[in-house]
């Protein structure tokens, strides 16, 4: 494993959690390693271990380009990286709502709905639905 594998490898299951990266590294196949290794090395080994941005400015612009992109599936996902991340569940609702203001309403109710849904299994401070 190269450094910047293995750099990755560690972030990853700090941000993502070692049971999520665990379950995600038990499904690769000898087709799917290549895209799983790129993402460890490229996303996790390059970008987020950049000294420019802390993990939690990282966290809200992931959220906010999903939410904007409409990536519903990797939502939840990072909803949870950023309570690990240290954002607190306003801290979360802010960027889903900012981010309805700049790419639109449909899209960040979806994420608000998706990030309801994960937080009210986690162990936080989640106000419940109204």
């Amino acid at each position: 494993m190269n450094d910047r594998l293995e750099k990755g490898m560690r972030v990853r299951r700090e941000v993502l959690g070692g049971e999520h990266v665990d379950r995600a590294s038990s499904r690769t196949t000898e087709f799917t390693r290549p895209f799983q290794d790129y993402i460890t090395e490229a996303v996790w080994g390059s970008i987020w271990t950049r000294p420019g941005l802390d993990r939690r400015t990282r966290s809200c612009i992931t959220l906010a380009v999903l939410t904007a992109l409409g990536r519903h599936e990797e939502i939840a996902m990072h909803v949870r990286a950023a309570v690990r991340n240290g954002l607190s569940v306003e801290e979360i609702a802010e960027v889903l709502l900012h981010t309805g203001a700049y790419a639109g309403v449909p899209t960040a109710n979806a994420a608000f709905a998706i990030g309801q849904q994960v937080l009210s299994t986690m162990d936080t401070d989640t106000p419940e639905t109204a």
